[in-house]
């Protein structure tokens, strides 16, 4: 039986002035959802946004109450990040990536959103005629608004059907054209939990270096592949990257779910120090500046956006950075309870009719995380998405993201202990209102 009516939720989406609920973006779900529990005052299981569900951490607050006790709020900061923060970085990127990149090359932006934004600038200026952004998908769909902001084209592909060497063939033909100046993928991946094995990473980079293709490699759950350990500073395993295949590079790192720290709005874009120091004509021409990709970055792109970073939020992520390296911080641990939320939901949608889309990475089954996957029978993504409104239940249409397989992204960061027993009442209901074929 359905919680809330198809009128209540229709007239949500006209009051709403939402186009095509099926479609829906992030914001519009989230909306729709407060508009429903706001009207009833039934609450809603929120799996949309995929906001920090766990408590900031503290080390970090008051790192940054102590900055601005010092009076770091009465100045500027510097457009290429605090000093402290840029070896913070530099050292953090050693510890647990085990790859070397220099304090110069670790620059703080607004939240990986505008290091993205600033990146994408960069990288589709640097060369007359590479101007197109690929990207692996399912992905950030926050990305290819940028892109439509700045008036860049992007082409991109699904890569559910090309795991492992297959992505190489694929890859390829995509680059062949010449016309690609950056890839775009996250890993552990947003929305659908898959992460990018070490044979990938090194086609991907392989590529990159063979096309001369800059990768924007978004490691916003950095370490949060929860089925290998890997809090541990200065010891294997290390995070897989791309950085060991190429020197174009650019890691994104953010504190926002790390350290649950999102509110501060902080992250770095920590570049390949050959890439930060190469020099390229058609950006010294556009910004009459010397022309060297990082600097250009920093100055004449970067600093247009946010002109620098909020200095005490810098030097809160310092300190947490500097105490994860020195093993005073376990981010990984304290991130766990998302894989402890993921395997719980899971179990709760499968027994009840659902199947998980993205289920399998090249050598393994995919873990427990952040988010994960759903369809049910031969439901469109946008219908899943509606019809799971009614039952209580929000999300966001897996079309949204670039994959072109049919179901939703749930994120399990906004479930709470108590609403296991409800979630499974509901989805029973669903099971039962839709009987799936024998």
């Amino acid at each position: 039986m359905k919680i809330f009516s198809e009128e209540l939720v229709e007239k949500a989406v006209r009051e709403l002035h939402i186009a095509d609920l099926s479609k829906a973006t992030i914001g519009e779900v989230l909306l729709v959802a407060q508009y429903l529990e706001n009207a009833t005052g039934i609450p809603f299981i929120r799996m949309d946004q995929g906001s920090p569900g766990l408590p900031v951490n503290q080390l970090g607050v008051e790192a940054e109450k102590a900055a601005l006790d010092r009076g770091v709020g009465s100045q500027y900061p510097a457009a290429a990040g605090v000093p402290e923060l840029k070896e913070a970085a530099s050292r953090f990127v050693k510890a647990f990536l085990d790859i070397d990149i220099s304090a110069r090359s670790c620059v703080p932006t607004t939240g990986s959103v505008a290091g993205s934004f600033g990146s994408f600038i960069a990288c589709t200026q640097r060369i007359p005629g590479k101007n197109k952004v690929l990207f692996i998908d399912p992905g950030f769909p926050i990305q290819k608004s940028q892109l439509r902001v700045i008036g860049a084209d992007w082409v991109e592909f699904d890569i559910y059907e090309y795991r492992g060497q297959a992505l190489e063939a694929k890859l390829e033909s995509m680059l062949a054209a010449g016309d690609i100046a950056a890839i775009v993928y996250s890993n552990p991946n947003n929305p659908a939990w898959i992460c990018l094995e070490d044979e990938e990473l090194k086609i991907i980079g392989t590529l990159a270096t063979k096309y001369d293709v800059i990768v924007l490699e978004d490691l916003a759950y950095f370490c949060m592949d929860f089925r290998t350990d890997m809090g541990h500073p200065f010891e294997p395993p290390y995070a897989p990257t791309v950085a060991r295949y190429t020197d174009n590079y650019i890691l994104m790192l953010s504190a926002s779910k790390i350290y649950s720290y999102a509110g501060q709005r902080i992250a770095l874009t920590c570049i390949s120090d050959k890439l930060f120091e190469r020099q390229y004509p058609a950006l010294a021409e556009r910004y009459k500046d010397a022309g060297v990709f990082g600097q250009t970055l920093i100055a004449s792109i970067l600093y247009m956006i946010t002109s620098g970073c909020t200095a005490s939020t810098q030097y809160a992520y310092a300190e947490m950075l500097r105490l994860s390296t020195e093993g005073k911080i376990n981010f990984v641990a304290d991130t766990r309870e998302y894989a402890v939320r993921a395997e719980k939901m899971k179990k709760i949608f499968t027994d009840n009719g659902f199947h998980i889309i993205y289920d399998y990475d090249v050598t393994q089954k995919v873990g427990d995380g952040f988010f994960f996957t759903i369809g049910y029978g031969d439901m469109t993504g946008g219908q899943l998405l509606k019809e799971l409104l009614y039952y209580g239940v929000s999300s966001i249409s897996l079309s949204t993201t670039g994959s072109e397989q049919q179901g939703v992204r749930a994120c399990t960061s906004r479930m709470r202990d108590d609403l296991y027993e409800v979630m499974e009442q509901r989805m029973k209901a669903f099971n039962q209102d839709h009987q799936l074929a024998q």
